[in-house]
């Protein structure tokens, strides 16, 4: 999984500083702020207009979802937690 992860950078299209202090010299993106080169991965301001930017510095556009899927038996046989009025009423903690 690392090898398809993508880190941010501060050339990206889709990155913005919060504090609108990065300047955009020749190779580099400096910050205003702490007076060094732009570090995404540590930098509290760094954002996404995607809001796909992921703790340290990981794009999350490069990132694939897992999802799991359940059959309709294991969705209805799972048991459903009451409370409140509802438990009151039935008497039983738990419906099957």
């Amino acid at each position: 999984m690392l090898g398809e992860v993508k880190y941010c950078y501060p050339r990206c299209q889709l990155f913005k500083c919060a504090k609108n202090a990065a300047i955009y010299k020749s190779p580099d993106v400096w910050c205003r702020w702490t007076d060094e080169k732009c570090n995404v991965a540590n930098c509290n301001y760094a954002t996404c207009v995607k809001r796909r930017l992921l703790p340290k510095g990981i794009c999350g556009e490069s990132v694939k979802r897992k999802t799991t899927e359940k059959t309709m038996d294991e969705i209805i046989r799972s048991p459903v937690k009451l409370r409140g009025k509802t438990l009151r009423r039935v008497g039983e903690k738990e419906i099957f």
